[in-house]
């Protein structure tokens, strides 16, 4: 079956949210450049954010307020041409050491290799539950958007509105799940040529520099309160059939890289959330 003849549908997500608040992209009123001077700009009169790297300082932004559970979306396109050793990190996360945080990252990579999109959770300050993929198609030639649904039952990293990974409310496990704590959504361009590529093999060409990424059309959608989920909208915990089989797609063709199935690296035995099998 032709990707581009699909159109995922999550009717379970929109349903989940019929009760909620919608905030539309302006970067001017939703977010504040934190670091890098003038190396992040908004433009077009809020409706464009650029962020670019070169050998003095990477840059980065916040969004001014938290969010506890909803969907966040964010249109990105990435850095372009020779890319290794940079990162682009679009991610949710609180702050102090026993943080929640909900990542994507990007890892750039020579002309013409793909880029990695790097996953990870983080319950109570402790992470090591990555999940790596390609990508289907060139994240530099237009901008694609980049998904996090965040429930009581589940996080949802999706893109272009295919789920790409699930992690699921693994408590009865004894597995801490994000669900306290407000977070925050962060981004940031910076260089990690020490790891990013080829486990820092492949070194930034600082002669490409500036390093630059953008980003448009921010949406979250949010509970009408943070503190009161009535009458299940929020409870519904299961893709629908055709996400299933979209997951499925992506992780059998894409996935290349798994916490739970690296047994050398957990030698006394898998993480407990690994059970479920789309952690």
């Amino acid at each position: 079956m032709g990707f581009s003849s699909y159109k995922s549908s999550i009717s379970v997500m929109v349903l989940a949210m019929v009760v909620a608040t919608t905030s539309a992209s302006n970067f001017y009123q939703d977010f504040d450049i934190t670091w890098g001077d003038h190396r992040a700009k908004i433009i077009n009169g809020g409706q464009l954010l650029s962020l670019s790297l070169d050998k003095v300082s990477g840059s980065g932004f916040q969004s001014k307020r938290e969010y506890l559970f909803g969907r966040i979306d964010m249109q990105l396109k990435l850095v372009a041409g020779n890319s290794a050793g940079t990162v682009t990190a679009y991610y949710l996360s609180s702050q102090g050491p026993t943080h929640d945080e909900i990542d994507f990252e990007f890892l750039g990579n020579l002309t013409g290799e793909p880029y990695i999109l790097h996953t990870n959770v983080f319950t109570q300050g402790k992470g090591n539950r990555e999940q790596q993929f390609y990508l289907w198609f060139d994240p530099t030639r237009n901008f694609h958007t980049y998904s996090i649904i965040w429930n009581p039952q589940q996080i949802i990293f999706l893109v272009d509105n295919t789920p790409i990974r699930q992690f699921r409310n693994a408590e009865s496990m004894g597995v801490p799940f994000p669900k306290n704590q407000p977070m925050r959504i962060y981004s940031s361009l910076w260089n990690a040529d020490d790891w990013a590529t080829r486990g820092g093999l492949v070194k930034t060409d600082w002669s490409k520099a500036p390093f630059t990424a953008f980003y448009r059309n921010f949406i979250a959608y949010t509970p009408a309160s943070s503190n009161s989920f009535s009458n299940g909208e929020w409870k519904i915990h299961e893709l629908d059939a055709n996400s299933r089989r979209r997951l499925r797609w992506v992780q059998k063709n894409f996935m290349i890289y798994n916490y739970c199935t690296d047994y050398k690296r957990f030698p006394q035995g898998l993480p407990a959330e690994c059970k479920n099998s789309k952690a």
